[in-house]
């Protein structure tokens, strides 16, 4: 299938990459010429401006913008839907907030496109190990966008099957849903980027109580000095705690046990932030999830080493570098 991608960067890029190795077409555009020119070395086919990369498309046309949320994509957006025609499909697979999904759904409806929006999960390892998507969008655009949506999905693996689930979505089982009309893709994602920094938080405040454990203000016969890795290590073989976020952490305990690397200042994306206003507008208890995101604007004032932990998951599931301090 024929695919425009605009927005090379870490994911974009390796989304391009991976459907090209699985034998899909990709257009390809973004403001760096020289990265461009890496793309078409690979064999895709360049594109020196969105105008541009939509004439190369054969209609129905899809294309995919997967750049950073905001301003950059709304302009983005803007451009590419006046140049699309009838037919044609605009993907969304950036961190947008649902709402503004909904509205620019509607505008495309208007003249005849069709808006898909897909929460994207998967980051620096999406390449080989798949993304998974959660999207949302018309019923016929999904449809038609699945083998897409297959090519980058990671498939069943070897993970177990989950018991009891005759006659439902097979999707699922390969790492991508529809999970409703325009919106509802991007905010299923927002949601679990909220219960992602839960879940950052829980491993990072007891890692922390780990290492304190050698506290010298402690009775002496009641001080461990505890090897962390190990500790992440073990829980990864079969402790009910085990997760990918764990194996990331275990991966960079084993790296640098003191994280030296890390300074402790955690970033949000702004997912965290939208999905504690859906719980206030719903009147919905979000207690953890609320912590866990006053715990990262905290951070940014001083530092535990549970917020290194934070910052070198983060680093290691999605390339994220912690902001330069200012001064």
């Amino acid at each position: 299938m024929q695919l425009g991608m605009i927005g090379l960067g870490r994911m974009g890029g390796n989304m391009a990459r991976r459907l090209h190795r699985a034998g899909h077409e990709c257009v390809v555009f973004t403001r760096s010429e020289k990265t461009v020119a890496a793309f078409v070395a690979d064999g895709m086919t360049g594109a020196s401006s969105p105008s541009d990369l939509i004439a190369r498309l054969e209609p129905p046309r899809a294309v995919w913008i997967m750049l950073p949320a905001g301003a950059v994509t709304e302009a983005t957006v803007a451009e590419v839907s006046g140049l699309l025609e009838e037919g044609d499909c605009l993907i969304d697979g950036g961190n947008t907030f649902y709402k503004d999904d909904i509205r620019r759904a509607a505008a495309c409806a208007a003249k005849g496109v069709s808006y898909v929006d897909v929460g994207t999960s998967g980051g620096v390892w999406g390449l080989e190990r798949g993304y998974c998507m959660m999207i949302g969008g018309g019923a016929a655009a999904v449809d038609r966008l699945d083998p897409i949506f297959k090519a980058l999905a990671p498939g069943a693996g070897a993970i177990a099957r989950t018991p009891s689930r005759e006659g439902r979505d097979p999707r699922a089982e390969q790492g991508y849903i529809h999970a409703g009309p325009p919106g509802a893709g991007h905010f299923v994602k927002m949601v679990h980027n909220g219960i992602e920094y839960g879940l950052m938080q829980a491993y990072a405040e007891g890692f922390d109580i780990l290492r304190g454990k050698a506290n010298p203000a402690l009775p002496a016969q009641e001080r461990f000095t505890l090897d962390l890795a190990d500790i992440a290590e073990v829980w990864r073989r079969g402790s009910v705690i085990s997760s990918w976020l764990l194996d990331l952490s275990a991966a960079a305990l084993a790296h640098d046990p003191n994280l030296a690397g890390f300074t402790g200042s955690v970033e949000d994306s702004g997912e965290g932030r939208w999905t504690i206003e859906a719980a206030i507008e719903e009147a919905t208890p979000a207690n953890v999830l609320a912590a866990a995101l006053f715990a990262r604007f905290r951070s940014r004032q001083e530092h535990s080493f549970g917020e290194k932990l934070l910052s070198a998951m983060r680093f290691q599931f999605g390339g994220h570098v912690e902001p330069k301090s200012g001064g």
